[in-house]
């Protein structure tokens, strides 16, 4: 039974990395992710694999591994957090020189390393983002590397397209705060082109889940 604090989101929120608990107090409002396939219960609810929620005042119970988001509403001047987020996060591309987010503001946070759970927290600041359709992870090029995203803060979509052009596009979920879109990648790790886009300047966790 273990509750681990992690790092990669303070001064801005609280990640808390659960696993192994009967039943897990919640006090005011967070997102929970559930990262087992095994469900979480919430009173008369269920929380799938890699399904995430906003929670309020309640108790989690059957908690085999999940991660808890703090303070993700405390925040009532949204200019003014996603300005601090900006003075303390690198620019993604200064992190991973991938040619598509050259000029892009999209901020990251460090990475955080659970076992196999990798957790970074982006910031997207314009709108329309222009983060590039993409297949391939270049900063993980580990077979079998998978991915979700969990919306923080602000309004954003996920994409999928058949090919390299936004015209092609024929999946899209609307992500507010709480949410984790659907996995798109098949069992062997091969993803569709895919981008984030956003709706209103957006902080989303990025969840990597290596073999």
């Amino acid at each position: 039974m273990t509750i681990q604090t992690l790092d990669l989101a303070e001064p801005f929120f609280s990640v808390r990395h659960l696993e192994h608990l009967t039943d897990y107090e919640i006090t005011g409002r967070v997102i929970v992710l559930n990262l087992s396939t095994q469900p979480i219960r919430v009173e008369q609810q269920v929380l799938g694999h890699l399904q995430s929620v906003i929670v309020a005042d309640t108790t989690l119970q059957s908690v085999r591994r999940a991660v808890v988001i703090e303070r993700f509403d405390a925040h009532n001047d949204e200019t003014a957090l996603f300005a601090g987020v900006k003075q303390q996060w690198p620019s993604a591309y200064e992190v991973r020189q991938e040619e598509r987010l050259l000029g892009v503001e999209h901020y990251m946070s460090p990475k955080v390393w659970v076992d196999n759970i990798g957790l970074t927290m982006y910031h997207s600041g314009s709108v329309p983002l222009n983060v590039g359709l993409h297949k391939e992870h270049p900063f993980c090029a580990e077979p079998g590397f998978k991915e979700v995203h969990t919306q923080i803060v602000g309004v954003g979509k996920m994409q999928q397209c058949r090919e390299r052009d936004i015209a092609t596009l024929y999946w899209e979920e609307t992500m507010a705060p709480g949410t984790t879109h659907r996995p798109m990648y098949d069992a062997e790790g091969n993803f569709p082109w895919h981008q984030f886009e956003t709706i209103t300047p957006s902080i989303f966790m990025a969840v990597e889940i290596l073999p």
